[in-house]
C-alpha cells in the first residue's frame, strides 16, 4: 500500500512539475545577492534537534585519529536539521607541513560537486523556458546529430537514438569518463581522441568529444561520465553567456558563494587544502586557470560556501529569501531517470537501493541505505560530499582531499551522522 501511494504521489509531483515547467516564462532577472559576511553556519542545540552529543565522540576519534595517523592533513565536518547545525568541527591542518587549521573557510576542490552547481544553472534556463530537458542535444551543438556507438570488435555504428539534454544530466548519455576503465579499449580511444585536454574552451571540448565514440546507445545505459562537461556548452549556448558567469549570476552570486569559483584568485592560496599524499594527475593547482571551465568537476568552495547552496536545496529552491529554482522545479531534478535495466548496463552506479535524477544521486530504498527515503546528494573523487535528506529534515557537508579515501568516508559519515541521530 505504502508503495502505491508513494507511486501516485511521485506521478502527482512529476505532473505539476511539467505544467510548471511548461509554462515557464523566458524573462529573468537577477535575485538579489545574499550577505556573505552573514555566515550560512547556524549552530542549533543537538538534543533539541534530535542527536545525542555523546555520539558525537565517533566522528571527532575517526578523522582525528586519521589526522594523527598521517592518512589525511585534516578535514571539515558539518552536519544538522531543520536548517540549524548540531555539529561542526575542522580536524587537522590544511596541508602537509601547515599550521593553518582547517576551517569553514578553508578552501577545497570539489571536484564533481560541481556538477549539482551546473545542473541547477541549467534547471534556471528550463523554468525560463530557454532550454529543453526533452530536446535532443543537436539542438543547442549540432555536431551531436551524428554520433557513432562504440562496437565489441572496435568498429563504431550510427547511435540509432538522439542524445537528450536530461540523458546528460543523469548520466544515461552513452559518453563515458576514461580513468574508470583506462584500460579499455574504449577509453584508450578517448584518450587517444583528447579526452584529457584542459586547453579548449567547454564548446570546442564539446566538439571533441562529440567525434567520439558512445559507449551505449543515449537513454539506455547509466555510466558516469563527462555528460557535464558537454551539459556546460549546453548551458553557455542555451544562456549565451560563458559558463561561469552564468553560474555566478545565477546560483553562487545570489547566494553568497564568495568563495566558491572555477579557478581561486592567488590571493587566496593561504587558505587551500592540499592532500597529505600528493597526486598530481588529481590535485591541480586552483589558482592557475585553464581554458577549460569543466562543469564536470572544475569548482572549489568551502564548507560554508558550500553550505548556502544545500541548504538552498534542502529549503525546496529558496534559502534565506533567495529563490534560485521553483519548488517544481527541484522536484523534476529529484525523479529517478534511471530504470534497472539502465543501471544494469553501467558502470559505477551509486549503489543498492539507489536512483539517478538530473545532477542527483537519490536514495530510493533506505532499507538498505543510511539516509531516509527521498535523500538527493552528489560527492567528489577528493572525498568531499554532500546530501540533503528531506524524510529527516536532515543536511550535511563534509570537506577533504583524500581520492583514497573517499568511499570510505562515505560509509563512516552515514555511521557516525545516523547513529548519533536519535529522534528521526
Amino acid at each position: 500500500m505504502k508503495n502505491k501511494i508513494l507511486g501516485v504521489r511521485a506521478a502527482g509531483i512529476a505532473l505539476a512539475a511539467s505544467l510548471a515547467l511548461a509554462s515557464a516564462g523566458p524573462t529573468w532577472s537577477a535575485p538579489k545577492a545574499l550577505d556573505p559576511a552573514v555566515s550560512s553556519i547556524v549552530a542549533g542545540d543537538p538534543v533539541a534537534l534530535g542527536f545525542d552529543p555523546a555520539k558525537f565522540a565517533a566522528p571527532r576519534a575517526g578523522l582525528a585519529g586519521d589526522v594523527a595517523a598521517g592518512k589525511i592533513a585534516g578535514a571539515y565536518l558539518l552536519f544538522g536539521r531543520h536548517g540549524k547545525v548540531a555539529f561542526q568541527q575542522g580536524f587537522g591542518v590544511q596541508g602537509p607541513g601547515q599550521t593553518a587549521p582547517m576551517t569553514d573557510k578553508t578552501i577545497f576542490r570539489v571536484f564533481s560537486m560541481t556538477k549539482p552547481i551546473v545542473s541547477v544553472t541549467a534547471m534556471t534556463l528550463v523554468q525560463e523556458g530557454k532550454l529543453d530537458l526533452d530536446a535532443p542535444v543537436s539542438k543547442y551543438l549540432p555536431e551531436y546529430a551524428n554520433l557513432r556507438v562504440w562496437q565489441a570488435d572496435g568498429t563504431t555504428v550510427p547511435a540509432t537514438r538522439p542524445m537528450l539534454v536530461r540523458h546528460l544530466m543523469s548520466h544515461t548519455s552513452g559518453l563515458i569518463y576514461g580513468f574508470i576503465q583506462p584500460t579499455t579499449p574504449i577509453s584508450k580511444a578517448w584518450a587517444v581522441g583528447g579526452e584529457n585536454r584542459n586547453d579548449l574552451k567547454a564548446r570546442d571540448y564539446a566538439r571533441l568529444i562529440a567525434a567520439l565514440p558512445l559507449r551505449s546507445e543515449p537513454g539506455t545505459a547509466w555510466y558516469y561520465s563527462r555528460s557535464t562537461d558537454v551539459l556546460g556548452a549546453v548551458v553557455e549556448v542555451a544562456g549565451g553567456k560563458p559558463l561561469d558567469v552564468l553560474v555566478h549570476e545565477r546560483v553562487t552570486g545570489p547566494l553568497g558563494m564568495t568563495d566558491t569559483a572555477f579557478f581561486q584568485p592567488e590571493s587566496r592560496r593561504a587558505r587551500f587544502a592540499e592532500p597529505a599524499h600528493s597526486d598530481a594527475a588529481v590535485f591541480y593547482d586552483y589558482a592557475r586557470p585553464t581554458a577549460l571551465l569543466s562543469g564536470g568537476g572544475g569548482m572549489s568552495s568551502t564548507a560554508e560556501d558550500y553550505l548556502r547552496f544545500v541548504l538552498m536545496l534542502a529549503g525546496g529552491g529558496e534559502y534565506r529569501g533567495v529563490r534560485i529554482l521553483k519548488t517544481e522545479t527541484l522536484a523534476r531534478m529529484r525523479q529517478d531517470e534511471t530504470t534497472p535495466e539502465m543501471r544494469k548496463a553501467g558502470l559505477f552506479f551509486p549503489g543498492r537501493g539507489m536512483g539517478f535524477g538530473l545532477g542527483f544521486s537519490l536514495v530510493e530504498d533506505d532499507t538498505v541505505q543510511r539516509p531516509g527515503a527521498g535523500t538527493f546528494s552528489w560527492w567528489g573523487i577528493a572525498g568531499t560530499e554532500f546530501w540533503v535528506d528531506p524524510k529527516n529534515d536532515l543536511f550535511m557537508v563534509f570537506m577533504v582531499q583524500s581520492r583514497e579515501l573517499a568511499m570510505d568516508y562515505q560509509q563512516k559519515n552515514r555511521a557516525w551522522i545516523y547513529d548519533a541521530l536519535v529522534k528521526p
